[in-house]
């Protein structure tokens, strides 16, 4: 400081002892209220992991190490490698499904009047908890179309291009002459032009008879024609009524299919009355009538959304109902700030919009489309709740994922050591989604 002065400089100020912030808050201050957090951080957060960690290494009853066998299962033990198997899927698809969705909305509803009423609704679900979201969809997904919505609309769609039979469980009563034929029905004997053939059936409830069923009518004989009656040979009551012939309260089967049969060639094939009656000409003179199964085939009753094959996808699908409003609610923030003079100059140098929205819409939202795939990415590896609560128990085991697998160790199974190993193993398949998502944002604030 002397030699300062006597240089003629002005004396160099002392570095003080406690440094301040720009923001003028001394560092031991800022220690002292960031302590709290830590503590809690430290005692919620990396307490439990370093607890897990050690805990993986020992047995299930937690008093012999035991290596490396609990990570051995992970890799042996068949429930786990499904479990990974549709962590993968689940990781694939659902953020892209729902951050694609999410996308699509936002750009659309820019453009409609009604925008924000449509951003509200896609958005609501996320206001449901997981656990309401999963009993939702379990009725959704029943196999059951008079329960299930997805089965009604996909039974409403095919039964409007395939037509269902009206009499999947009728078959012959007694002293019917018919005889079962490969799923259909079969006279025991050859008819003859010129004289009615009965051929009754039962099995059909009354309130499920088609509504355009009318009286049942016996046929009248007509000359080289063989005429006949199908109906329902039943009436309530003991002793009411007469089998094998139509009675005044009993039904005919309209649109019954017939068949003339002749050495296993059919030579003529009609349908049946409102009343059951029907009219063959006389080429099914000598030939025995059949009932083909067409007739007797059981209603389409649906996909099984929850059989093996389709559990995943039918899980995937609920969470991306509950999830695509949350990525469109981020993608419409950052495309508000996309500067409207770069979509209208590409307009005006002849960009159509497929083209803007390919080569200057998704590139200028590529952040935003970064942040909402990682994090649902962070969020699907930990999905726990919809694939408890929508698969059924039968299935289950074909829908499993790690975390649902680690409850089953730790909870069902009683192996805490292998379920510890599968917490590690998540938190592994975690940090690289969070490193990169970590330097992303590192390089956004350098910008």
């Amino acid at each position: 400081m002397a030699s300062a002065t006597a240089a003629g400089g002005p004396p160099s100020p002392a570095a003080p002892r406690n440094r301040k912030s720009v923001t003028g808050t001394r560092r031991a201050v800022a220690v002292l209220f960031l302590l709290p957090a830590l503590v809690l951080l430290g005692a919620l957060v990396v307490y439990p992991i370093g607890y897990s960690l050690v805990r993986s290494f020992y047995d299930s009853s937690g008093d012999g190490f035991a290596g490396f066998d609990n990570y051995r299962a992970l890799f042996t033990d068949d429930g786990i490698r499904t479990a990974l198997k549709n962590n993968i899927i689940w990781v694939v698809f659902a953020p892209a499904v729902s951050t694609a969705l999410g996308l699509v909305f936002a750009v659309l509803t820019e453009r409609v009047r009604w925008g924000t009423a449509f951003k509200l609704v896609v958005f609501m679900p996320m206001a449901i908890s997981m656990l309401a979201a999963g009993i939702i969809f379990r009725l959704v997904y029943d196999q059951d179309p008079d329960k299930g919505v997805a089965n009604a609309v996909w039974v409403g769609i095919h039964d409007t291009f395939v037509q269902s039979s009206a009499f999947p469980k009728a078959h012959p009563g007694r002293q019917s002459p018919l005889r079962a034929d490969g799923g259909g029905f079969l006279t025991s004997a050859a008819v003859r032009a010129g004289t009615p053939v009965a051929l009754p059936l039962v099995g059909v409830a009354p309130d499920q008879m088609p509504g355009d069923a009318r009286t049942a009518r016996a046929a009248q004989p007509e000359p080289g024609k063989v005429t006949g009656t199908t109906w329902q040979d039943f009436t309530r009551g003991k002793g009411v009524g007469t089998l094998g012939a139509p009675d005044p309260s009993e039904l005919g089967y309209p649109g019954m299919k017939i068949e003339a049969v002749k050495d296993g060639k059919v030579v003529a094939a009609t349908k049946a009355a409102a009343d059951g009656t029907f009219t063959l000409p006389a080429a099914a003179d000598g030939a025995r009538l059949r009932l083909p199964a067409d007739n007797f085939k059981a209603p389409y009753n649906g996909v099984d959304w929850l059989g093996p094959s389709l559990v995943t996808p039918a899980i995937i699908g609920s969470y991306v109902w509950m999830w695509a409003g949350f990525a469109m609610v981020l993608i419409a923030a950052g495309l508000a700030g996309v500067p409207r003079e770069l979509l209208e100059a590409a307009r005006v140098d002849g960009a159509n919009e497929w083209q803007v929205f390919r080569r200057v819409t998704v590139p200028l939202l590529a952040p935003v489309l970064a942040v909402v795939t990682v994090t649902l990415m962070i969020n699907v590896l930990k999905v726990f709740d919809l694939v408890f609560i929508i698969a059924p128990g039968s299935s289950q085991d074909d829908a499993n994922v790690l975390a649902l697998e680690l409850y089953r160790k730790g909870f069902s199974e009683g192996r805490p050591g292998v379920a510890s190993a599968i917490a590690v193993l998540l938190l592994l398949l975690v940090i690289p989604v969070m490193w990169f998502n970590i330097r992303r944002l590192r390089r956004e604030g350098r910008r």
